[in-house]
């Protein structure tokens, strides 16, 4: 399914995000409680799934900053084009700002994975301060 193919380009660079494959292993998980189809040793291994969600509630929580221009096209809800540098760089740092928040979490001694802390933000995300300020719009078959 090429829409599982999330790898983009950034300069020479290609960043694979896999969203669509990790959301979908995930769910396996839950849905077989862990068990047959459901397993998956390194489960713990995943990061989010990068969309545009996370990324806003990390921007509204001062987690996440934009620089001026790109923060003024997304409140005027402005397409931002897939595989773009600023998309790619919003998921991008979306990804990297949760895996160091997970990082610090668990060297306080705290057990939590990026995907434990992906459905805790996407979630918060639901909440009506968040609703009420645009997030970055991308058409994508990738999220």
């Amino acid at each position: 399914m090429p829409f599982f193919n999330d790898v983009q380009a950034y300069g020479a660079l290609r960043v694979p995000l896999f969203k669509r494959a990790q959301l979908t292993a995930a769910d396996l998980h839950v849905a077989f409680a862990g068990l047959g189809p459901g397993f998956f040793r390194d489960i713990d291994q995943l990061t989010i799934f990068a969309d545009n969600l996370v990324p806003h509630v990390l921007h509204i929580d001062g987690i996440l900053s934009y620089v001026e221009r790109l923060a003024e096209r997304i409140e005027r809800e402005e397409l931002i084009p897939a595989g773009s540098t600023e998309e790619v760089e919003i998921r991008a740092c979306g990804l990297h700002a949760v895996e160091l928040i997970s990082a610090e979490l668990r060297r306080s001694g705290q057990h939590v994975t990026a995907r434990g802390l992906d459905y805790l933000l996407w979630n918060r995300g639901q909440e009506s301060q968040y609703k009420a300020r645009p997030r970055h719009r991308t058409r994508s078959v990738y999220y």
